[in-house]
C-alpha cells in the first residue's frame, strides 16, 4: 500500500523509488505484483506518462490516509521516546523580511531539537513541494494549489525609504500622492501602491527609472539613491539606524506582507507538526502593531 501511495503521489516510478530507496524495477514489480493479486490495474503505464485508472484514483484517496495516518502513529512514538526526529526540508521565500525572522526562528529551534536535521531551500516564485520533496513552504504568495493546506501565520508591515542622497536631490514626499512626481523602484512600470493610515487608504501609481523584482537588489539600488523602494520594516530597520536609509511618510504604511505555512497534508510527521506549532507560535507575534514605526534617521 505504502510503495502505490508514493508512485500515485509522484506519477513517478522512478522519483517514487528514489525517496524509497530501492531500485525501479523491484518497485514495478512490486506494484505489479499487487494488482495482480486484487486482480484490478491501478496504474496505466507509458514510456512517457503514468497515470491512475478509476480504480487507482479510488484507492488512492482511501490509501493515503491510512499510510498517512500510520506514519503519524509511528512518528508519534518515536517522537515519544526521543523528540522529533530526522531530516526536515523546508523551503523559504527569498523576500529578505522573512528571512530575517526565520534565520532566528530556525536556530532556536534547532537548538531545541537536536534530532531533527534543517535543510532550506531559497525560491524564488511557487513552490512545488511534492516535485521538490520538501516537507512544508513558507511563503508570502497565496498558493494556487488547491490541494494544499494552507496556513496564514503573519503580516509583515512594509514602508517606503530612500537614501539621504535621493532625498536631497529630489526633496521628502509628504503624502502617498506626492509618490507620482518621485523616482520609484517597482518591479513593474507602473505599480500601483496601495496605504493605509488609521483607517484612511489611498492608492498611488508609482514608476521609475529602474525596474527590479529582486528586493536585495532594490536595496541596493535605493541605498545608492537611485529612489525611493518598499520594503519591510524589519528587514532595514539596520540600514535606517545607521543612517543610510531614511523613512517617508512614515504614518502611512503600505499593505502587509502575508506569510503562509504550507503543506501537502493534515496528517503530518512530528518533526513537522513541531516546527509548525513553534514557527506559527514565533511568527503570529509579528503583525503590524507589533511592527513599530521605523522613523527618518535625524537630520
Amino acid at each position: 500500500m505504502a510503495l502505490f501511495v508514493e508512485v500515485a503521489k509522484r506519477r513517478s516510478f522512478s522519483q517514487a523509488a528514489l525517496v524509497l530507496g530501492m531500485p525501479v524495477s523491484s518497485l514495478s514489480r512490486r506494484i505489479t505484483v499487487f494488482e495482480t493479486a486484487i486482480g484490478l490495474r491501478l496504474l496505466d503505464r507509458t514510456t512517457r506518462r503514468l497515470t491512475l485508472t478509476s480504480y487507482g484514483e479510488a484507492y488512492f484517496a482511501q490509501a493515503t490516509r491510512l499510510v498517512e495516518e500510520a506514519q503519524r502513529a509511528y512518528d508519534d512514538i518515536m517522537a515519544e521516546a526521543k523528540g522529533p526526529s530526522g531530516l526536515l526540508k523546508i523551503a523559504v521565500p527569498a523576500d529578505r523580511g522573512v528571512q530575517e525572522h526565520l534565520s532566528t526562528i530556525i536556530s532556536d529551534f534547532a537548538s531545541g531539537n537536536e534530532h531533527v536535521r534543517l535543510q532550506l531551500g531559497v525560491g524564488h516564485g511557487p513552490v512545488d513541494l511534492m516535485e521538490d520533496r520538501h516537507d512544508l513552504a513558507l511563503t508570502v504568495e497565496t498558493p494556487r494549489e488547491t490541494s494544499l493546506i494552507v496556513r496564514k501565520v503573519a503580516e509583515l508591515a512594509n514602508g517606503v525609504f530612500a537614501a539621504p542622497s535621493y532625498l536631497e536631490d529630489w526633496g521628502r514626499p509628504m503624502s502617498p500622492q506626492d509618490l507620482t512626481d518621485h523616482n520609484v523602484l517597482v518591479a513593474g512600470q507602473p505599480t500601483n501602491w496601495s496605504f493605509v493610515r488609521r483607517g484612511e487608504t489611498a492608492s498611488v501609481a508609482v514608476s521609475g527609472q529602474i525596474g527590479c523584482n529582486a528586493p536585495s537588489l532594490m536595496r541596493t539600488f535605493a541605498l545608492a539613491g537611485h529612489g525611493l523602494f518598499a520594503a519591510n520594516l524589519s528587514a532595514i530597520r539596520a540600514d535606517v539606524a545607521s543612517g543610510a536609509l531614511e523613512q517617508v511618510i512614515p504614518d502611512w504604511t503600505l499593505q502587509p506582507t502575508p506569510v503562509y505555512i504550507v503543506t501537502t497534508s493534515r496528517l503530518l510527521p512530528a518533526k513537522v507538526r513541531s516546527f509548525i506549532d513553534f514557527a506559527t507560535r514565533r511568527l503570529s507575534l509579528l503583525s503590524d502593531a507589533a511592527e513599530a514605526p521605523v522613523r527618518e534617521a535625524a537630520g
